[in-house]
């Protein structure tokens, strides 16, 4: 068994397109039906302000999979620690013995939720879009940026973020990487021109609403991750010509359906692996608006620790 730390698995695995194609193989699987993945166990740690959740799944036939625990206490920061962790294990498919252990610290779950993102557009949004529009400046707010750059070619950047000061520190280190880049203190006037809108935030009230989408506009949706967290007004949900989520069982659960908890979803709900595998084009014309819920799925870390092992194993 090995047992890798951080600094080496950043150094052998990074948002580019050899990482990409894996995670995208991952979606595929599941939409063909291959694979195997139960729900995710998530625990509350209350007197801690922290939580715990465990994903998992199985793609037939594949060498391995992996089990990651992730972590969240967010209390740590003012005890000078990081408020997310976690590792993944990797076993293998044949033997169930333990392969590696993966003590990443959260850096692949930022490396596939990134490339998650970037799918999404890939598949979704017009191939011509240049303009991203982005709510949020955290870590996300900027992998997310990098990851579309794989597969968009971006030259603009509009950002919102509720405090300002965050927005425009989070601006400077974008402009670094060669955007034009322009922060916004109303949320409607940084969305009004975009091809690309990403909703990258923790927000427990919905923020983008469907008189902030202009037309023909992509909106991936990431932040919404537990029960009490949601980014998208229903209306967003309702106006999509198409709407496309990672899992419907997930995104009722712990994301953007639970707009309609208790009642009929009043749309289609397209699977994100099922588009991929089928080859769906659900964006029939320029003017098409199309809405993607990113909860994260347990196949984007088996996909991603796999593909993590195989490079340390052979470098």
């Amino acid at each position: 068994m090995q047992v890798y730390h951080r600094d080496a698995i950043e150094r052998t695995v990074g948002i580019d397109q050899a990482a990409l194609r894996a995670v995208e193989a991952g979606f595929a699987a599941l939409g063909r039906g291959e694979v195997v993945q139960p729900p995710i166990l998530s625990m509350a740690i209350e007197e801690a302000n922290g939580e715990v959740d465990v994903k998992t799944a199985h793609i037939r036939g594949a060498e391995r999979f992996a089990i990651k625990v992730s972590s969240g206490f967010f209390d740590n920061p003012q005890l000078g620690l990081p408020s997310l962790n976690g590792l993944m294990l990797a076993f293998s498919a044949r033997t169930g013995l333990v392969e590696a252990v993966l003590f990443d610290e959260g850096y692949l779950t930022m490396v596939r939720t990134a490339l998650a993102g970037a799918i999404a557009a890939k598949h979704l949004s017009r191939e011509t879009s240049h303009r991203v529009t982005v709510l949020g400046a955290g870590e996300q707010a900027e992998r997310q940026v990098q990851a579309l750059r794989l597969v968009r070619d971006l030259d603009t950047l509009d950002v919102w973020a509720r405090r300002r000061e965050a927005a425009q520190a989070y601006a400077e280190r974008m402009r670094a990487t060669g955007l034009a880049v322009n922060v916004h203190d109303d949320m409607a006037e940084a969305c009004a021109s975009a091809d690309i809108i990403i909703t990258a935030t923790p927000s427990r009230t919905p923020l983008l609403e469907a008189r902030d989408l202009p037309v023909g506009v992509h909106v991936t949706a990431m932040g919404s991750d537990s029960p009490e967290k949601r980014e998208l007004d229903a209306s967003v949900l309702t106006r999509a010509d198409a709407f496309v989520c990672d899992s419907r069982s997930q995104s009722e659960n712990n994301g953007e359906l639970k707009a309609f908890a208790g009642g009929e979803v009043p749309f289609k709900v397209h699977e994100l692996g099922r588009v991929i595998a089928e080859g769906q084009r659900l964006r029939l014309t320029d003017d098409t608006l199309t809405v993607c819920d990113l909860t994260g799925l347990g196949v984007q870390d088996t996909a991603i620790a796999s593909f993590a092992l195989s490079r340390l194993l052979s470098g």
